[in-house]
């Protein structure tokens, strides 16, 4: 997963984890939530490396020598 979609599913987990009955609440409760894990500076811990990436993705590196 890319970082934008790692950001979704901890939203998802953390604040969309119930019925949420108007849109009015949801923006409530989602600029609630952007704002503190703003103020929390959280950082991603990325693990995939760019070689990795070329050994898993090799179908989509060009190859470099």
């Amino acid at each position: 997963m890319n970082i934008a979609e790692c950001e979704l599913s901890v939203l998802a987990r953390q604040c969309l984890d119930r019925r949420i009955p108007e849109q009015a609440s949801l923006e409530t409760e989602v600029n609630a939530w952007t704002t503190t894990r703003n103020a929390e500076k959280t950082k991603v811990k990325w693990q995939f490396t760019t070689k990795d990436a070329r050994t898993k993705l090799s179908q989509l590196y060009p190859q470099i020598e």
